[in-house]
């Protein structure tokens, strides 16, 4: 019995053919990026990633993803807030529109904003007269970013605070804390860990995005090139560089990814702020 119990805690009661088709799901993951390590010019790794091209392309990268992380936070915390806690008519259809960058292509994603807010666009025609220009301009690449990456904080968000309910809130309410104060003191303490999960998987994806790019800022060197972008015209010049060049971006990935899993207290649970038993400090 001591010896069976052992072995269950081991795997944990997983199944072993369970384990096995995960083994076979972690190696089509991890193989292809072996087989890229394989392949990389390894004496001639740190020139290829320290390029004038290549740093002007991560740098660019850098600040789009974070100005698109920005934007994801501020429209997706409300998003996620109305699809949460809102019930109201089209709240499924709205759901369904939110997310549904998750499984268009997102060289679709880059004509639909193409016609949006291109120069014969919907909002393009009237933002040209007014001498804003958005397509192929490093705001075109913020943009394009936030389209994709959007969704990873909504369901992030969304996810926790359901987790999390709504019995605090109602607490707080009930004491007299007004709508604004609850979400300040009660909800969003509560839901951190899940908006800073969301937060850096958006950045991630922005870190990654190329469809939508390519489509609808185009590629011109230090304006809306990012390192996705560079990585692909590389490859047909320069196949070393752009193997080191997907190196890199798959190590900043890691990282990224990491980070928003680095967390001891999952997305939803209770923060200590607002964990049963404590004193309410609501302001009223």
């Amino acid at each position: 019995m001591r010896i069976r119990r052992r072995r269950d805690s081991a795997y944990n009661g997983i199944p072993r053919w369970v384990m096995a088709m995960a083994a076979v799901g972690a190696l089509l993951v991890l193989l292809p990026l072996a087989a890229m390590l394989g392949r990389v010019n390894w004496p001639q790794f740190i020139p290829l990633i320290t390029s004038e091209s290549s740093l002007t392309a991560l740098g660019l990268s850098l600040r789009t993803a974070a100005a698109s992380t920005v934007l994801c936070v501020v429209f997706g915390v409300p998003l996620a807030l109305v699809l949460a806690r809102g019930d109201f008519p089209g709240q499924r259809l709205l759901r369904s529109f939110v997310l549904l960058p998750l499984v268009l292509p997102p060289v679709v994603g880059g004509i639909a904003l193409l016609y949006a807010f291109g120069r014969q666009g919907l909002l393009g025609q009237s933002l040209e007269i007014a001498g804003i220009q958005i397509a192929f301009t490093t705001t075109a690449v913020v943009l394009a970013q936030t389209f994709v990456a959007l969704p990873f904080l909504v369901v992030s968000l969304e996810g926790a605070l359901r987790s999390a309910g709504s019995r605090y809130e109602a607490v707080a309410a009930t004491l007299g804390a007004r709508p604004t104060t609850v979400l300040r003191r009660v909800t969003l303490p509560l839901v951190l860990p899940g908006l800073a999960s969301g937060a850096v998987l958006s950045f991630a994806r922005s870190l990654g995005e190329f469809g939508a790019t390519l489509t609808f800022a185009g590629s011109l060197q230090g304006v809306t090139r990012t390192l996705p972008l560079e990585i692909y015209l590389q490859r047909e010049t320069d196949a070393d560089a752009a193997v080191a060049l997907s190196l890199l971006l798959v190590i900043v990935a890691v990282v990224v990814v990491g980070l928003s899993y680095r967390g001891p207290a999952p997305a939803g649970s209770v923060s200590r702020t607002a964990r049963p038993g404590a004193p309410w400090r609501v302001a009223a």
